[in-house]
């Protein structure tokens, strides 16, 4: 079967490369048994994905239920995965399946899994290593042949780093990870999508299918669909419903559409998403920001020297001008008993001050990774080594903190 069969069979539309190697991977993995996670914005239709995973599957005749596990409360859960004996809780009153027996010799697709407990974490990672499974209230081992497809939009990893996740887990279920695209990284899809929504809606409403005037077609392209498929679907069917003549233009289509997020300053720290910068534009910022403290303090030390203090703020007068009187009276014995030293001029040229300037800014290091260590060591001191507060501090993830303290072995 290739894979425009596929598209028909499922109703898959689009010809993205993106989405097409998705597919592709898909169809690959069915025919075994690996369990899959598939990564993806919400709305970009990643059940649709597993039921192609089960139905090219040797499970095909078997059951299939998808599972939303974001959606079932926390006390609950394990009941409903795993069954539970009569009595064990407050409203046990007989004996209950769960999934995985029920679904045994099929597939279970659990969607948004990154929502689930850390204990009904551990009874998956039990099931995915050795198919076994105990009753919510019960002593008794069982076992179960079910494949697991799951799909989350967030990123495990970053949740394992936070607690949140297990890592073994993560591991476990992403044997083969497939990565959905989101609407607005299939463009070109996104005009055929809608003329197959709005025919759908033509036909179950009982009138003429909605068709789009060029700008409002480009508005359409544009537009950064954070809903993604779902968003563009329910759009369709608003125009459907509400435009009387069915054909629409920018300013009828910008009515139905919701505002889009204006473009927002680039944030350092825990409000800004960390993929929005790299990790050598956080040093070389904390770089740049030492050398400006660095020569806004030579210039109050020249200052100083030349005798110029209204430039000075009041409170950093008085530090400089106390520790200079301290200076001032401390002998130098290195001076007397090694070498004689010209003494400073009270007021140096401008010659003198960019050669003093310059030379002190040569004897500086200027390695980057050398002022990344420095400055990790420094935050982690001031924090008492607590990394949650450092990264925080140093405008990076706590990840990325763990990941810099082992390559630079830190510990």
């Amino acid at each position: 079967m290739n894979l425009q069969d596929i598209k028909q069979r499922f109703e898959i539309i689009g010809n993205s490369p993106l989405l097409n190697i998705a597919l592709e991977t898909a169809v690959k993995v069915a025919a075994t048994d690996i369990t899959v996670l598939i990564h993806g914005e919400s709305g970009v239709g990643k059940e649709a994905f597993s039921k192609i995973i089960h139905a090219l599957s040797n499970r095909k005749h078997g059951p299939f239920i998808a599972v939303n596990c974001g959606a079932i409360p926390e006390g609950t859960i394990d009941s409903e995965l795993f069954g539970h004996e009569k009595g064990s809780f407050t409203g046990a009153h007989e004996t209950r399946k769960g999934y995985f027996e029920t679904v045994s010799g099929g597939t279970i697709f659990l969607d948004e899994i990154g929502e689930l407990p850390l204990e009904t974490q551990s009874r998956l990672l039990r099931i995915l290593e050795s198919g076994e499974f105990i009753k919510v209230g019960s002593s008794k081992v069982q076992k179960t042949d079910v494949r697991i497809v799951a799909a989350t939009n967030k990123d495990l990893m970053d949740l394992s780093f936070k607690g949140k996740f297990r890592e073994d887990l993560y591991y476990r279920l992403s044997t083969v990870p497939i990565k959905v695209p989101a609407l607005r990284e299939r463009k070109e899809d996104i005009h055929i999508l809608f003329r197959k929504f709005s025919a759908d809606f033509a036909e179950k409403y009982r009138s003429k299918p909605v068709t789009l005037e060029n700008d409002a077609l480009g508005i359409l392209q544009h537009y950064s669909w954070p809903g993604n498929i779902r968003q563009l679907k329910n759009i369709a069917e608003q125009l459907s419903v509400l435009d009387e003549d069915k054909i629409v233009n920018s300013v009828e289509l910008a009515r139905v559409l919701p505002p889009e997020k204006p473009g927002l300053p680039m944030l350092i720290g825990n409000n800004a998403p960390e993929q929005q910068f790299s990790e050598r534009d956080i040093f070389y910022k904390v770089l740049y920001d030492l050398r400006k403290d660095l020569s806004d303090l030579k210039s109050i030390v020249f200052d100083l020297m030349q005798g110029n203090t209204s430039n000075i703020p009041n409170e950093d007068r008085n530090v400089f001008a106390s520790n200079f009187t301290r200076e001032e009276q401390k002998p130098n014995p290195v001076q007397n008993t090694f070498v004689n030293i010209p003494p400073v001029p009270s007021h140096p040229s401008s010659n003198q001050i960019i050669d003093i300037t310059e030379a002190q800014t040569e004897s500086e290091s200027l390695s980057l990774e050398d002022k990344e260590i420095e400055l990790i060591r420094k935050s982690l001191r001031k924090h008492n080594g607590k990394r949650k507060k450092a990264a925080q501090e140093l405008g990076i993830s706590e990840r990325t903190l763990y990941r810099k303290i082992k390559q630079y072995d830190l510990e």
